[in-house]
């Protein structure tokens, strides 16, 4: 990934911003009025608009710097997306059976976080890139694995590597639990605050859009 600083988004501010996933669907309409339905996206791209979370003049300072220090839509960073940010169902704990992740065949010795939605008609696998550091659990057909003993895991690429002597056996389900945040970016160069207007309650446009490793 190109230009990209491994920090965090201020987690005050972006918890109360408002945004979620963006999907790209092309739509025919035939002659006969039925229609044909492509999706352009393999992936959904979100979005959010973190000026809903400034409640200060000091948290509306914090977010500057932060937009000068990445240079506007320069630098990507990390985001924390308050509805989607765990393996685990909402409000509960990470669990190192939460997403499976692969079946071993006795040689691969790397699997990718991932989490999927749904399950009935058409599951979607989403790649989890930017796992929280310290958070990925991971288990071997049901049993925990301890990190840096058993595997090592890259919070910037979110891949789970097993050491030798480790790498799970043929049919093994790999499971793993952790928290995430999204690859991000300013999505403008120009950062408008109305410092009369704030103080009357108007909210200031911060942009933010997902991006791709």
């Amino acid at each position: 990934m190109p230009a990209f600083h491994e920090v965090t988004f201020p987690l005050d501010i972006a918890l109360g911003a408002r945004g979620g996933p963006e999907r790209r669907t092309e739509i025919v309409t035939t002659g006969s009025g039925r229609e044909e339905r492509n999706a352009r996206w393999a992936h959904a791209r979100r979005r959010w608009n973190a000026g809903y979370g400034v409640k200060s003049l000091g948290a509306l300072s914090d977010v500057v710097s932060f937009f000068e220090e990445r240079r506007g839509r320069l630098y990507g960073f990390r985001w924390r997306d308050r509805l989607d940010h765990s393996s685990a169902m909402l409000g509960a704990t990470p669990a190192p059976g939460d997403q499976l992740l692969g079946e071993g065949d006795g040689e691969a010795a790397s699997f990718q976080l991932g989490k999927t939605y749904g399950g009935l008609h058409a599951p979607y696998a989403r790649p989890v890139v930017k796992p929280v550091p310290g958070s990925i659990r991971v288990a071997v057909d049901g049993v925990e694995k301890e990190e840096s003993v058993d595997f090592d895991s890259d919070s910037a690429t979110g891949l789970v590597v097993f050491r030798a002597g480790y790498i799970p056996s043929e049919g093994a389900a790999v499971t793993a639990g952790f928290l995430f945040d999204v690859p991000v970016r300013f999505d403008t160069d120009f950062l408008e605050v109305d410092l009369a207007a704030f103080a009357g309650g108007e909210i200031p446009s911060i942009p933010v859009v997902e991006i791709r490793p």
